[in-house]
């Protein structure tokens, strides 16, 4: 009996306040989303904190309308060539790149990654197809500096592992760049 009012007594009182204190303090769990930083047919890579990578560059080398070969009869899309530059074998940074028209609209968007361009002699050069409703209305190829390549889990996810830094949403047609 002894034993039950000890335990019954203030301990239980003392695990009641720590654990309410703990629910509700939601882990310390905050999330933050970089600002989309101004894209361009060259920009310096950005982390998630929105500071620049040292020695990182990606640029649009390139780009053209013209049939994607596998699908020749269903019209223009977009083509286009890319590099990276400063990449080395443990980073694989990734970009989204747009279509755009005269007044820097997406009309179509991707993501590219650093590994996805091989050249030849190491050169760090990729192509890719973007497919936009209407072609004719491309006047340009841009590609938004964040680096998209980290997604971690955000506070709503899991709020005891999430949260930290995140890129912003990836472009999508529409918006303004």
């Amino acid at each position: 009996m002894f034993v039950a009012r000890g335990f019954v007594g203030v301990p239980v009182l003392a695990l009641v306040v720590l654990a309410g204190g703990g629910c509700s303090s939601s882990w310390g769990c905050s999330d933050t989303t970089a600002k989309r930083g101004v894209a361009g047919v060259r920009v310096r890579v950005e982390d998630v904190d929105g500071k620049v990578l040292r020695g990182v560059t990606a640029e649009v080398v390139d780009w053209r309308l013209e049939p994607h070969p596998q699908k020749p009869y269903g019209g223009d899309v977009v083509h286009f060539h890319y590099r990276f530059g400063g990449v080395d074998e443990w980073s694989d940074p990734a970009l989204d790149v747009c279509a755009v028209d005269k007044k820097r609209v997406a009309l179509g968007c991707q993501t590219v990654y650093s590994s996805g361009a091989f050249g030849p002699n190491g050169s760090s050069t990729g192509d890719d197809w973007l497919t936009v409703e209407h072609p004719a209305q491309v006047a340009g190829v841009l590609l938004i500096p964040n680096d998209q390549s980290y997604q971690g889990q955000t506070c709503e996810q899991d709020v005891k592992d999430g949260g930290g830094p995140h890129p912003p949403a990836a472009a999508v047609s529409g918006d303004q760049l």
